[in-house]
This record gives C-alpha cells, sequence and structure tokens, in this order.
C-alpha cells in the first residue's frame, strides 16, 4: 500500500503507483491506496487548501491506472493526534494488513508529519512489513510536486508546464449560469461558468485555449477561456467564462468539464469593443493554433 494526500495525482506519484501496482501484482495481494479527508492542513491548520484534484477526480484517476482498493480515512482532529506509531498500528497493521509500503523520498506521518523514513523502517521490523522508497521525479520545470504545480497554476497561469508535472491536462466541472450576453453582442458568445467545487484551483487571470466536453455531446470542443474581472467594461469580481469555437447551441444549465492547455495571454482592458473584438479575433487564432497541436 500507499499513503498520502496525492493531490493532483501527478507525475511523482504515478512513480509510486506504477511500483506499487507491479510488485501487489507479483506478490499476488490487493493495491492499496489510503489517502485522507478533508485535506489534513484544513483541520491542522484551520485553512482553505486549494486543489487540484477533488476527491472524486483522484478516485477515478486511481480507478484508470489500475489501484485495487481507494481508501478514504477521515482526517479529525482526533485523528490527527494519533502518534505516528499508532497510526502504522492502528490503521494500516490492524485494520487494512499491510505488507508492504511505498512511499516518496519525502514521506511523513503521524503527528506534526513528525515520523519519518527512519521511524517507518524500525516500525515495519517490529509489525513484520517491508518497505519500498520511490526517489523524487525531476523536470525541467523542476521537481514534480503539488505544490509547485499549484504555484504554476493558480499563481502563474503557467497550465502548460503544470500539464507537464501532471501526466494530464488540468480541469474542473462547471455548470454553465446565465450571464450579461455581451460576448454574443460582440460575436464571441460565452458561457459563464460556476466551478462544482469551491476548492478547485482557478489559474491565474487571463486568456486560455482549452478542451470543452459539453454534457450530451460527444466530442471534445475547442474553447477560448477569460479568467478576470472585464476591465473594458469595469465588472466587479471575478468571472469565468468560455466561447466553444465554431459552436452554436444552447447549454444553459449544462454540466461542462474544462481542461486547459495553453494561456495566450494575460488579461487587460481596452479603449472600446472594436478594439476588444479584434483582440478577440486573434486570441481565437491562437487558441486554434494552440489546440492543434496537441496530441
Amino acid at each position: 500500500m500507499t499513503v498520502g494526500t496525492f493531490d493532483g495525482v501527478h507525475l511523482g506519484h504515478r512513480a509510486i503507483f506504477d511500483y506499487l501496482i507491479a510488485r501487489a501484482k507479483e506478490a499476488n495481494v490487493l493495491s492499496t491506496l489510503v489517502t485522507f479527508d478533508p485535506h489534513p492542513r484544513e483541520i491542522v491548520y484551520g485553512e482553505s487548501v486549494p486543489l487540484l484534484t477533488t476527491m472524486e477526480e483522484k478516485a477515478a484517476i486511481c480507478e484508470r491506472i489500475g489501484i485495487d482498493r481507494f481508501v478514504v480515512v477521515p482526517f479529525t482532529e482526533t485523528f490527527s493526534e494519533l502518534s505516528p506509531e499508532s497510526f502504522i498500528r492502528e490503521v494500516l497493521v490492524d485494520r487494512l494488513g499491510i505488507q508492504k509500503i511505498v512511499v516518496g523520498h519525502d514521506h511523513g506521518f503521524g503527528k506534526g508529519r513528525s515520523g519519518d523514513e527512519a521511524l517507518l523502517l524500525s516500525l515495519s521490523i517490529t509489525h513484520d512489513f517491508s518497505v519500498d522508497v520511490i526517489p523524487s521525479v525531476l523536470l525541467p520545470e523542476g521537481k514534480v510536486s503539488s505544490s509547485a504545480i499549484r504555484k504554476l497554476i493558480a499563481n502563474e497561469g503557467d497550465v502548460k508546464s503544470g500539464a507537464r508535472m501532471l501526466g494530464y491536462y488540468y480541469g474542473f466541472e462547471s455548470r454553465v449560469i446565465r450571464g450579461l450576453g455581451r460576448g454574443r453582442i460582440i460575436g464571441f458568445p460565452t458561457a459563464n461558468l460556476q466551478p462544482d467545487d469551491p476548492h478547485k484551483i482557478i489559474p491565474a487571470m487571463g486568456v486560455y485555449a482549452v478542451f470543452v466536453t459539453v454534457e450530451g455531446h460527444s466530442s471534445r470542443l475547442d474553447g477560448m477561456m477569460n479568467i478576470g474581472t472585464r476591465p473594458t467594461f469595469e465588472d466587479a469580481g471575478r468571472h469565468i467564462e468560455v466561447h466553444i469555437l465554431d459552436f452554436d447551441m444552447d447549454i444553459y444549465g449544462r454540466q461542462l468539464r474544462l481542461e486547459f492547455v495553453d494561456r495566450i495571454r494575460s488579461e487587460r482592458a481596452f479603449e472600446g469593443v472594436d478594439a476588444l473584438a479584434r483582440q478577440l479575433n486573434d486570441d481565437k487564432r491562437r487558441c486554434s493554433a494552440a489546440l492543434r497541436e496537441q496530441p
């Protein structure tokens, strides 16, 4: 088994999972992933944690890649007080029947993540299980980690580098809601979006090339997304809207899946509607080109 929050289920996590699945098959036992809900930082530090993956997304990815058991442990204040020794004995040994644990090189466990690799090796002797430690994955962008990917996407809007670290396009689910209809007036009708999960990370403000999957529609579509405050119109608050390229269908109330491929430009104000329309035409051309390049 392996244990962790695994937010994003990125390439570093996949290295652990691939090894885990292979060893489980060799031993003819179940590969098991143990994770926590909510994110431990919400309980330990009382803060809202922006997430790369919801629990449902995480479970779906793990099922696709072949994890046999997906175990979610409720992370409560009481649970957060468990010592490393108690966590191993009560949860992994007594309840889940651990035979081998596969972890990353910087794995911490128990109260305050005070348990480390040396303690894990010591406890494995006491409780008769084995320990395998997997090194980190390095890419040109740097060491693959959930925190690095969150920063790339949320702070910099670098969804392209984020996708290279994740191994897939970052995205979220959203329902189409009513907007002001300005986009249709200037020739770029948009679907206004309200992401389903408030914990999901929203990329930095700007214009993005995205893939769009529409509920009830069979094929994945090309789209141009804007995240921002609509400075040309001096609107208040952040808005999320997508223009689906070469598509004309009433999708109000439908569920969409958005996948971020590349950031085209930052958000900026224009002198008027005509200048904005000219820029949107250029954005559409660049989005089409970026999406055509994808496998």
